[in-house]
């Protein structure tokens, strides 16, 4: 039975993103009960249902609001429901980022921006603007509105989206989503998108996912419905992450070029093995032989293909690398222990997807540029799903994040470089590459295996992405936001 999810009810921008690139988070703090639930009482009519509706039906504007476990008890919500919650939505962020998502040295909660991540943070307004003039009127219509409910701006975070929807290392972005059930979900040109997110079947198929591995009140994958603390609180409602990644270009580039003079390697064909995709959003997988001297990765693809897995026919990685990014984040049906779940093919990963939201942030580094112009840039990563532990967390901190995740030892995602408080390879001293240009530090390494040849070894540049600030929100259903404003659940 499909199950049929009260659109009317979701926040926009969960089962299908917005045409806008022009973004402000606006994370406040409210200082009394009263003045948050009113708060609450005068947004809450403007806050942007779900619709398929792109972009025409889009008005110039769209608001979305998301609450944080401090916000629920300034709100007052009942105590038997705040002990309810997950315990990784009840503990702030900044107690687990270290152990649990690697968030250490340059990353560690302690460098994170003011405020962010220890409690202070109640509510997260999104505003989504047609222009950067019309997104800036809202938001500061929604500030004036806080300050008169006795609230206060802890961070505003400004977000643009990048010519071509790339993000900035170059690489187009946003284009694989979970297929779900009941939802026709929708291209970044705002038509159909393509098969290929939800289970991989037998044959080549593909069954798109419960709504509940994202939407709480329906049916999972194993067929549970969560609805924990309370139904009428968490109905089509989701988890949501915030996260603020600093990406450092500049270093992207310069070991991009050393790494691949020193391994006679093309620098684009080098840049997609680390990633698992062209630079114009085509999969390896789908096409592993272009001609990197010709090529055209700069022109932008409207729709990447998605329709693709990686056994019985790359299980080794000759085609994406099984440390390459989108493999690490997304395994497909390559998490089967050497053929003894193929029945089950899929099984081990349709429990730990996410679906991705994230905007840049920051002017671009010119192109050509490897110098460091000091500019704060990178991305504003936001996702939405129904366990942070299961989901979100099992992503970043395991498959992404840990050396030995997907078997491979000493590996970590490029895209994901962390702190030198981990010890670099064995037999790795702590430099890359050659020439005349000061080396980066190492964090880790990928394999790229090559047919009838020797691997060769893509090292791991130090803190290439730096964490600024995480915050874990849970973004209510519409009506459940009016009655946290009436004090319904208190």
């Amino acid at each position: 039975m499909i199950s049929t999810i009260d659109r009317d009810d979701v926040q926009g921008n969960i089962l299908n993103g917005y045409p806008y690139g022009q973004v402000r988070y606006l994370l406040l703090q409210f200082s009394t009960t009263e003045g948050i639930r009113g708060f609450l009482r005068e947004v809450g009519e403007a806050v942007t249902p779900a619709t398929e509706r792109q972009p025409r039906g889009h008005p110039d504007t769209l608001l979305n609001l998301a609450v944080t476990y401090a916000g629920f008890t300034r709100l007052g919500l009942r105590p038997d429901f705040l002990s309810r919650f997950p315990e990784a939505f009840r503990e702030p962020i900044r107690c687990r980022a270290r152990s649990v998502l690697g968030d250490v040295g340059l990353s560690d909660p302690t460098r994170w921006e003011e405020g962010v991540g220890d409690g202070s943070v109640h509510l997260m307004a999104t505003i989504y603007g047609r222009t950067d003039r019309v997104r800036d009127a809202e938001a500061e219509r929604v500030l004036a509105l806080a300050q008169a409910c006795r609230g206060r701006l802890v961070l505003d975070q400004p977000s643009a989206g990048l010519p071509g929807k790339r993000e900035h290392f170059g690489f187009a972005d946003g284009s694989a989503q979970p297929d779900i059930e009941g939802v026709r979900r929708l291209s970044r040109t705002g038509t159909a998108a393509g098969t290929g997110g939800g289970r991989p079947l037998p044959g080549g198929r593909w069954q798109p996912l419960k709504p509940g591995e994202f939407i709480l009140g329906y049916p999972d994958e194993d067929g549970d419905t969560d609805t924990t603390p309370s139904a009428d609180l968490v109905a089509n409602g989701s988890y949501l992450v915030y996260r603020k990644l600093r990406q450092d270009v500049a270093l992207f580039r310069r070991e991009l070029r050393r790494q691949a003079a020193d391994l006679q390697v093309h620098e684009e064909l080098l840049a997609a093995k680390m990633v698992g995709r062209w630079r114009d959003g085509m999969p390896l997988e789908l096409d592993p032989t272009r001609d990197a001297e010709n090529d055209l990765s700069w022109v932008m693809i409207k729709n990447p293909p998605n329709d693709f897995r990686y056994l019985p026919t790359d299980r080794d990685g000759h085609r994406c690398p099984v440390g390459a990014h989108i493999r690490r984040a997304n395994p497909r049906d390559s998490l089967d222990f050497d053929g003894k779940l193929a029945p089950q093919i899929g099984q081990l990963s349709v429990r730990h997807r996410i679906i991705r939201r994230g905007v840049p942030y920051g002017p671009e580094l010119p192109p050509g540029s490897e110098q460091d112009d000091s500019q704060d840039r990178g991305l504003i990563f936001i996702c939405f799903n129904a366990d942070f532990e299961r989901q979100f967390e099992l992503v970043q901190g395991r498959w992404c994040n840990d050396v030995d995740a997907l078997g491979r030892n000493e590996e970590r995602d490029f895209l994901l470089g962390v702190s030198a408080s981990h010890a670099a390879p064995s037999g790795v001293d702590g430099a890359l590459g050659a020439g005349g240009d000061a080396p980066a530090r190492v964090a880790g390494k990928v394999t790229v295996p090559r047919a009838g040849s020797y691997p060769y070894f893509v090292m791991v540049p130090n803190d290439i992405v730096i964490t600024r600030g995480t915050e874990y929100f849970f973004a209510p259903g519409i009506r459940a936001l009016g009655g946290l404003a009436e004090g319904r659940f208190s």
